[in-house]
């Protein structure tokens, strides 16, 4: 009996420990794929840098499936999750360096090529990361914050009652306030901002501004509490935590209409050195950069 075609899926690359072996044998990946190193763990050599991999049906892995399938949110969704929980599992055990979603290999052998490659650079960023993880810090502002639709504290004064005879010239006025509301709602937005980086510079070693998060597979996330309008990432030591922590909701305090969201620690998805790009054949000579983060660091 013929087995069906695979491909090499790969996750992160990680340096093998007898810890890391057993965390590995312990999961499933994407599409409930059982996981493995390459290379194994060899007790006879210094370790260096592997890829943690599992393989996948290339019928519904190859790139003229997967364009369909990346049109479908659900499958989309699901399988993010997968990817990041293995990644997530990893970053508990071990540094790791998350590759993007669906980075592919048409075997095991062509993997390896692209592994040995970039392991002296994979091996520098690994120390780099060593002891760090990533947090996510995100403002929102509230819909009717300032606009003088609400009742709350940031809620615009009432409009007068107009003058008879005025309804064009009470429009434009109140069309006015409402705009000047908007503004004065960005401008404590963007204050936020600032505070944040002043404050977070002291803690982090590095930083990375992704763009704000908006379409389906956020909808919903900000609900009421209002728009996302920052959505920045931090790479942290770990002896740096608390303080990172307290000094951003410190900063984002006293901001009427403002939420400051502080997630993570999550694996360095915002730092992972440029890694392959998803590919079918041969490894790209000139790699994209390895980040995936569903449902968390940005």
């Amino acid at each position: 009996m013929n087995r069906e075609p695979t491909l090499t899926y790969v996750y992160a690359v990680a340096v093998p420990t007898p810890e890391l072996v057993r965390t590995v044998a312990s999961l499933r990946g994407v599409a409930d794929a059982a996981l493995s190193l390459l290379p194994p763990l060899d007790d006879s050599r210094p370790a260096a840098p592997a890829f943690v991999t599992s393989q996948v049906p290339h019928g519904d892995w190859r790139e003229e499936a997967l364009r369909a399938r990346f049109e479908d949110l659900g499958w989309l969704e699901s399988t993010a999750r997968a990817h990041h929980h293995v990644i997530q599992a990893l970053s508990e055990r071990a540094t790791v360096l998350p590759l993007r979603m669906a980075t592919l290999y048409e075997d095991e052998e062509r993997a390896l090529a692209a592994l040995r490659e970039q392991r002296p650079a994979f091996a520098d960023r690994l120390a780099l990361l060593a002891h760090h993880a990533e947090y996510g810090v995100k403002v929102y502002v509230r819909p009717d914050a300032g606009d003088g639709d609400g009742d709350g504290p940031d809620a615009a004064p009432p409009a007068a009652t107009p003058a008879p005879g005025s309804p064009g010239k009470a429009y434009l006025q109140a069309r006015k306030r409402q705009h000047h509301a908007r503004e004065d709602r960005y401008q404590q937005a963007a204050r936020a901002a600032e505070r944040i980086a002043a404050a977070a510079a002291p803690h982090a070693t590095h930083a990375v501004r992704h763009p704000t998060q908006s379409g389906p597979l956020t909808h919903g996330e900000a609900g009421p509490d209002g728009e996302n309008v920052l959505n920045d990432a931090y790479l942290v030591p770990d002896d740096r935590a608390g303080a990172f922590r307290r000094a951003v909701q410190q900063a984002g305090e006293d901001l009427p209409g403002v939420r400051v969201d502080i997630t993570g620690p999550w694996a360095p998805y915002s730092f992972a050195m440029p890694a392959p790009r998803t590919t079918g054949t041969d490894p790209d000579p000139d790699p994209g950069t390895g980040t995936e983060t569903p449902g968390g660091p940005t």
